[in-house]
C-alpha cells in the first residue's frame, strides 16, 4: 500500500478516462485551482448526493476560477449514464486502472462490510493549487454540506 498523499505534496498525474471516453489527466487543469473529489460508486445514495451538491455549486466554483473533477472506479459509460440521469454538471473521470490515482494517493483501501473484506474508495476530497500541489485534504468525507465547505476553502485559496 502506498503512503497517503498530504498537504504540500504534488498531486500525482495519472491518466484517467472521462465520461465521454476522452483521456483526462490532472495536469490538464494546471494554472488554476482544482477540486478533486473521490467517491465510491455511481448512483448510490451518498455518492449521488455528493455529486448533486458539487454540480449545484459548479457555477460558483467556476466564478471563483476553480475547476471540479469527480472520480470513482466506475467505467466511463456508467459515469455518462449517472451524469444524464441526475443532470450532473461536475465532470467525472474513471480511475479504473489497477495502479490508478486512488492507489497513488493511498485512498484505495481495505474496507469491511458484514464481516467481508474488500478493496474500496475512501471518500476523500483534495483541493489542489494552481501549481498542482495539494492545498487541503478532507478524509472520510461526510457528504451533507461538504461541497459548500470545499467551495469556501477554494475561494480562500483563490
Amino acid at each position: 500500500m502506498s503512503q497517503r498523499a498530504d498537504v504540500g505534496d504534488a498531486m500525482p498525474d495519472v491518466a484517467m478516462t472521462g465520461a465521454d471516453g476522452s483521456p483526462v489527466t490532472l495536469s490538464d487543469f494546471r494554472g488554476k485551482p482544482l477540486v478533486v473529489f473521490f467517491y465510491p460508486k455511481d448512483d448510490t445514495p451518498g455518492c449521488t448526493t455528493e455529486n448533486k451538491e458539487f454540480s449545484e455549486l459548479a457555477p460558483q466554483f467556476a466564478k471563483a476560477g476553480v475547476a471540479l473533477l469527480g472520480i470513482s472506479k466506475d467505467p466511463p459509460a456508467k459515469h455518462a449514464k449517472f451524469t444524464a440521469k441526475h443532470g450532473l454538471t461536475a465532470p467525472l473521470a474513471s480511475d479504473a486502472e489497477a495502479d490508478g490515482l486512488a492507489e497513488a494517493l493511498g485512498i484505495w483501501v481495505e474496507k469491511s462490510l458484514y464481516g467481508r473484506s474488500y478493496m474500496g474508495m475512501e471518500r476523500t476530497t483534495y483541493l489542489v493549487d494552481a501549481a498542482g500541489r495539494i492545498a487541503r485534504v478532507w478524509r472520510k468525507v461526510k457528504v451533507k454540506g461538504h461541497a459548500a465547505e470545499v467551495l469556501e476553502a477554494a475561494k480562500a485559496l483563490g
